[in-house]
């Protein structure tokens, strides 16, 4: 991880540790957390790595500002064949990351939430490699469930 990500992540991931935050800082196990930038175009784009033997991605979290296109950049960095199983609107993106290879998938995330990829072959020395794409957000009036307002952090 570089000495920017690190410091990014030491200090935006603290703050998911305590009760009614979000659970990911403790959920994932994490290289970080990075943001989606968006393009002139109005796609969103993120790169993600997976980091020469340590089965995780970098980052691991991802934060998408709102929902719409996402371009994600896949690089394989690791000695190993790694695959990545991605979520979108009306099926999964799948794609094979052989030895220091590179991919990109366009992944449709139009709600908030919390999206999971990973890595679906090989057992990955018994967790593979997961992370989160976050969708931030609200959900629409018509969705909402009836119930009282929840604390936000």
């Amino acid at each position: 991880m570089t000495a920017e990500a690190k410091s990014t992540a030491d200090f935006e991931l603290p703050e998911l540790y305590g009760q009614n935050k979000a659970t990911l800082g403790r959920l994932i196990l994490h290289g970080g957390l990075g943001h989606a930038e968006e393009g002139a175009d109005g796609r969103l784009h993120a790169r993600v790595r997976i980091v020469p033997d340590e089965l995780i991605w970098e980052p691991s979290i991802v934060v998408m500002p709102h929902g719409g296109d996402l371009d994600i950049e896949l690089v394989n960095d690791d000695l190993n064949t790694h695959c990545a199983l991605l979520p979108s609107n009306g099926d999964s993106k799948w794609m094979w990351l052989p030895v220091y290879s590179r991919g990109t998938a366009t992944l449709n995330l139009d709600g908030p939430g919390y999206y999971w990829f990973g890595s679906n072959v090989g057992n990955d020395e018994g967790r593979g490699l997961v992370g989160v794409i976050a969708v931030l957000g609200d959900v629409p009036q018509e969705a909402r469930l009836d119930r009282p307002d929840q604390p936000r952090p």
